[in-house]
């Protein structure tokens, strides 16, 4: 404490905890907001019917990269806690992703078909 440095260690205290998470929905609620106003004046001209399919696909991808980062890192998790249910622990989690993956693909696709640019 020479220098008049603190230093904060203790998460539960800190001013800073959730700042970020709280920034970030800030954002993706101004977002929203700004499309839903925008919609409007993409309807007259159609812009807002091609653009829809790729703002879905985009949304589909962020959200089962989510999903599997969580699934992984929860079943890493469990395995690190109790080795000795690794090899049941890795079946169900490649199971999910599977099924994760699968709608997906699926969600993708109906997406691509709302585009007018899809061969």
């Amino acid at each position: 404490m020479a220098f008049g440095w603190q230093y904060d260690n203790n998460p539960i205290e800190s001013k800073e905890t959730g700042s970020v998470s709280n920034s970030l929905r800030k954002a993706l609620v101004f977002c929203f907001v700004l499309f839903v106003a925008a919609t409007p004046a993409f309807a007259q001209d159609g812009g807002s019917t091609s653009f829809s399919g790729a703002f879905g696909a985009g949304l589909v991808v962020i959200g089962a990269a989510y999903g599997i980062g969580k699934l992984g890192a929860a079943a890493l998790e469990a395995m690190a806690r109790q080795p000795e249910i690794a090899g049941n622990v890795q079946t169900a989690m490649i199971i999910a992703a599977a099924l994760i993956e699968g709608f997906t693909f699926f969600a993708i696709y109906v997406c691509w078909q709302q585009n007018p640019w899809t061969p």
